[in-house]
């Protein structure tokens, strides 16, 4: 960085990896295949890059920062197995970066924006699943089950579109800048019974609702889903116990109750 003139900067999430046996270990536990296409969102400098394109066919690198794209399409050299594109990740089409087949997303994503890009790529059906480094906190509510505390919307949002894993923690030492919190490695595999995008609208209206005052019980937050009949109906029609928190429902229970409400209405 110093070579181009450049510096980490904090507020666009940049903490680059700069242990090698941290990448070995991201590379082995992704179980990628040597004919895949890998998705990479905020390449940075390149040091997960290299290897992951060592390991598979294509790497489809999305890097937003104009500096580093530069610094990485010179390392990169003349190796035709890196596609760098200059872009923001979250206005890209990703199916049309990956053209034809299937892709994987393995990437350590930029900290502000882990679960907003996280959901982007949910949406486009080319990303066959995704091996993403967040912060051990958003990791954690991004896997918290009924009754967890940091149980939130996003939580049961992600959990109705795929299963997720916390599979290792990665220490702030590893990282330059050195961050102020540990960082978790977390595989997303995408659920066969998943909503379309149109329940899944409908579903996550609900979720919202549900969560938006997360110390009132659900017969408050649910007012805006129906009349008072319809929600007590089909919470009871569902097992719902309206005087419980939002944390404390299974996630294919927000979806039986939202099919519930979008039917009464």
């Amino acid at each position: 960085m110093a070579e181009h003139g450049l510096a980490p900067r904090r507020a666009a999430g940049q903490n680059f990896v700069i242990d090698p046996n941290t990448v070995r270990r991201i590379i082995g536990a992704a179980a990628l295949r040597d004919d895949d296409t890998v998705v990479e969102i905020g390449p940075g400098l390149g040091s997960l890059t290299l290897p992951l394109a060592d390991a598979v066919r294509r790497v489809v690198a999305i890097e937003i920062d104009a500096g580093l794209v530069a610094v990485l399409r010179d390392r990169l050299g003349d190796r035709q197995d890196v596609e760098v594109v200059h872009a923001d990740a979250l206005r890209c089409d990703l199916g049309a970066l990956v053209g034809t087949g299937s892709a994987r997303l393995v990437a350590n994503l930029p900290y502000n924006l882990a679960t907003p890009l996280v959901m982007h790529a949910l949406a486009d059906p080319t990303i066959e699943d995704a091996f993403v480094m967040v912060q051990r906190e958003v990791g954690q509510r991004w896997c918290a089950v009924p009754g967890d505390p940091l149980r939130a919307a996003i939580s049961v949002k992600l959990q109705l579109l795929a299963h997720v894993e916390v599979v290792f923690t990665i220490p702030r030492t590893v990282f330059l800048p050195v961050p102020n919190v540990d960082s978790v490695m977390v595989r997303i595999r995408r659920r066969s019974e998943a909503p379309s995008a149109q329940e899944f609208a409908t579903v996550a209206r609900v979720v919202e609702g549900a969560f938006a005052q997360r110390r009132k019980t659900l017969r408050n937050t649910l007012r805006g889903a129906g009349s008072k009949e319809q929600v007590e109906a089909a919470a009871q029609a569902v097992g719902i116990d309206l005087g419980a928190r939002a944390e404390t429902v299974p996630t294919d229970t927000f979806r039986l109750l939202a099919a519930r409400l979008h039917a009464s209405a």
